[in-house]
């Protein structure tokens, strides 16, 4: 306590507390000019850890202009910090001046924030590249000494993380002496942070400061009137267990896995609230006024309970957070860690939580992630080389500060370690990119974006193209998506094409927790009025989270150690004891395929535990060889934890249809044939600033956006299939979208480890996944009910023993 400002020491000495020993050593790393990787368990103080060198240092140097910048993956998070910080910062009465500025900041203040900016700066990465796109940013950021990143386990391995990486590179160049401090409560390979983190990838440089391990948590699996159901993936048949546990506390975060099962389960939970208790929604998808208010709520503790995705997975801090339930599967251990530390947010007190498997392998699943939190095992990070689409980007946006030179630039980022690799000749493809948008392009002026004058620099061609970059930079591509709003004006949020184009006037469906009736649907706009019809959930686009690597080991190892199963309930028990004496359970590492007959069809069903959207590519790309081998094939069905193909033709050699050349051949085959690589190409066209989203006044429908995209895609297809965009196109088609690595693993695995099971009928194994045959579908409660019959007798005759 020796070496704090007195003020500081009796600001602690006043809430009865101590610093703890990671906050000092922050101190003692911030002292020796060194970068630091505080990894600190959720309620240990990391936040204040981060700032208190900052605070510390304006308490003995005063002094005007803009010393920490705080980089946060959330706009809520940087609301969240700056709403926390201010409480000290007032208590002891600092002339401290924090702000923040991201995409929802009134235009007014951000353009008076770079003329007279706070001391302390929150901020996400989109908004500190536009910063640093503006000539004056060398003026504002003269004086910066310290970047905090906040939960950088949630990004950096991501393009946005990329786009950081390169904007830090850009403010050290502007201040040599600039601190990096990076904030996480849930990194498993340090090291690799540490590297990411640091200027040139000199891990040497970075600190790992380790916090205090904290209370471990309190988690339970409910088991809804004491049973595993078959099927389902939501848990919103314990909704009434749920809102019992809701009454029994204070205050209660329902996490869900997606939007639209959040807006599902809000419903659910709103039918079963019989004491008309206080509960909200939020997720990314609801207007900010929306949001806001719902965060304004439970931060002055008014809901007793708030359904919720991952837009507050990451460190918002609501102390009277009792309780976090985790509806369905968690997929992964370090996200469940992170959604548990919502909870109570004090280090010394056991946050509890309550995770509500959808069906039985997910309860294999939930158990598989509370031993691995135990364990203290983290999923693994997977870095990978920056993206050129956001380099191409990035390198636009410093040249609207101002002109460059090729060496210098190229040095600057690859100080920065995800292009650290990058080749003198890698880049110069990017830079011809900017100057015309390839060969096969280069006739259209509105692709001509950076001049190469006489001298060796580089500039901007023309003024318009400053502002097109600004109104149009950013790195997360939404979908397509129409304002939902009131006849009056108000706006609720957005919901995306594809789904807004199913409806017609008086359709109704449900959204912000309301049900809602369309008037009409104009340009960009969904007019909406409230109603009491029943209506629908709505549907989001984007890639399923997977079952991580780890846990899916996990549910392996479960399958093949009978000696584990005394710990799971009666009925799961039972039915992995049915499916041993009828069929077999995989070894780990080995891939079960069963086949059988079943009503006419002959079904192949494969156990790989590599996720759904794995899955979904091999179904299509099994179903095409099928074809190819006269099997007759008529679709598959796939889950997190198994795929069906089915057809009117038996299949006795499966082998050949994983053989490894499937990815050579009718993968490409099949990418290029579908929307897939069209998809992503229009995300990297959009990130590159190819295609503008913006024009002054105007946004274009993402039916613009498309069409644009789309020629342009097809003109590179013909003339230049080299071109930077479509490498990178693929590069996302395969990693983003179809978890091509877990694809390729999988067939891998099948060339030595398959065992192939010949049935003479369903095994208990396969229920889950034949059960969702013909759901999706599902519109009608009469259909819903003969399915329901269905899957009874599916389930009857997959455990009967004889």
């Amino acid at each position: 306590m020796a070496g704090l400002p007195p003020i500081v020491q009796s600001w602690f000495d006043g809430r009865g507390w101590r610093p703890r020993r990671h906050q000092l050593e922050m101190l003692d790393v911030a002292e020796r000019g060194d970068h630091a990787l505080l990894v600190a368990a959720t309620g240990a103080g990391k936040t204040l850890a981060g700032f208190l060198p900052t605070l510390i240092d304006l308490i003995r140097y005063p002094a005007e202009g803009l010393h920490t910048l705080y980089v946060s993956p959330l706009k809520a998070l940087a609301v969240d910090v700056r709403r926390n910080l201010l409480t000290p910062i007032e208590e002891m009465g600092l002339p401290i001046q924090v702000e923040t500025r991201t995409g929802d900041t009134p235009s007014d203040r951000k353009a008076r924030q770079r003329i007279r900016p706070p001391h302390i700066l929150l901020t996400t990465p989109e908004s500190l590249s536009l910063l640093l796109s503006y000539p004056d940013a060398a003026l504002l950021f003269e004086s910066l000494k310290t970047v905090i990143v906040d939960e950088v386990h949630a990004f950096a391995t991501q393009k946005r993380g990329d786009l950081l990486s390169l904007s830090m590179a850009r403010l050290q160049a502007i201040q040599p002496a600039l601190r990096r401090v990076a904030l996480s409560a849930t990194v498993a390979d340090v090291n690799a942070y540490r590297a990411w983190l640091a200027p040139d990838g000199d891990i040497e440089r970075v600190t790992a400061v380790m916090g205090e391990d904290g209370a471990d948590p309190d988690v339970a699996i409910l088991i809804p009137e004491g049973r595993v159901p078959w099927s389902g993936h939501s848990g919103k048949y314990a909704a009434r267990q749920v809102m019992a546990e809701i009454e029994a506390r204070q205050t209660t975060l329902v996490f869900c896995n997606t939007r639209g099962l959040a807006e599902l389960i809000f419903q659910e939970l709103w039918q079963a609230n019989e004491n008309n208790l206080p509960i909200a929604i939020h997720h990314g998808s609801l207007s900010i006024e929306a949001r806001r208010k719902v965060e304004s709520a439970m931060a002055a503790g008014k809901l007793r309970a708030l359904v919720a995705t991952a837009s507050l997975d990451l460190g918002v801090d609501w102390g009277n957070v009792d309780c976090v339930i985790q509806m369905g599967a968690p997929k992964g251990s370090s996200r469940l860690l992170q959604r548990i530390g919502r909870a109570n947010h004090r280090l010394d007190q056991a946050s509890e939580a309550i995770l509500i498997p959808g069906n039985r392998f997910e309860y294999l699943e939930a158990r598989a992630a509370l031993d691995a939190v135990e364990a203290g095992e983290r999923d693994a990070d997977d870095f990978r080389p920056g993206s050129l689409d956001v380099l191409a980007q990035h390198v636009m946006g410093l040249a609207c500060a101002g002109p460059f030179h090729t060496d210098a630039m190229l040095a600057e980022i690859q100080s920065a370690t995800p292009y650290s690799a990058l080749t003198a000749e890698a880049f110069d493809t990017v830079l011809h990119f900017i100057e015309g948008g390839g060969y096969a392009l280069r006739a259209y002026d509105r692709f001509k974006r950076l001049t190469h004058d006489a001298d060796g620099t580089w500039r901007v061609s023309h003024p318009r193209f400053v502002q097109q970059h600004r109104l149009n930079a950013g790195i997360i591509v939404d979908r397509p998506a129409l304002t939902v709003r009131f006849a009056n004006g108000r706006k609720l949020g957005t919901v995306e094409e594809g789904f807004a184009s199913q409806l017609r006037p008086g359709d109704s469906f449900f959204f912000s927790g309301a049900a809602l009736e369309v008037v009409r649907m104009e340009t960009s706009d969904l007019l909406v009025r409230a109603t009491s019809k029943q209506a629908r959930i709505p549907s989001w686009g984007g890639t399923r989270m997977a079952m991580s690597t780890r846990l899916a080991d996990r549910v392996r190892h479960f399958l093949a150690e009978p000696g584990e199963w005394h710990r799971f309930p009666n009925d799961v028990r039972e039915w992995l004891e049915m499916q041993q004496a009828r069929s077999a359970l995989p070894q780990p590492g080995q891939l079960l395929i069963e086949t059988f007959p079943h009503e006419g069809r002959h079904y192949l069903v494969c156990y790989s535990f590599e996720g759904w959207n794995a899955h979904q590519s091999l179904g299509m790309l099994l179903t095409r060889r099928m074809d190819a081998q006269g099997l007759m094939p008529l679709g598959f069905v796939a889950n997190d934890y198994s795929l069906a193909v089915y057809g009117l033709k038996p299949i006795t050699d499966p082998a050949s249809l994983f053989s490894a050349d499937i990815l050579d051949h009718e993968f490409i085959d099949w990418v290029e044939q579908s929307s897939l690589l069209k998809r992503a190409f229009r995300d990297v066209a959009v990130i590159s600033g190819l295609i503008e989203r913006q024009h002054p006044g105007k946004r274009k429908t993402g039916r613009q956006v498309t069409f644009s995209t789309d020629l342009i895609y097809d003109v590179l297809r013909k003339y230049q299939p080299d071109h930077m965009l479509l490498k990178a196109a693929w590069a996302d088609a395969r990693a983003r979208m179809t978890d091509v690595g877990r694809l390729g693993d999988l067939i891998d695995r099948a060339a030595g480890t398959m065992l192939h099971v010949t049935l003479d009928r369903v095994s208990p194994l396969a229920v889950p996944v034949l059960i969702l045959i013909g759901r999706e579908q599902v519109a009608q409660s009469a259909a819903e009910d003969a399915l329901l019959m269905e899957a009874e007798a599916l389930v009857n005759e997959a455990m009967r023993a004889d």
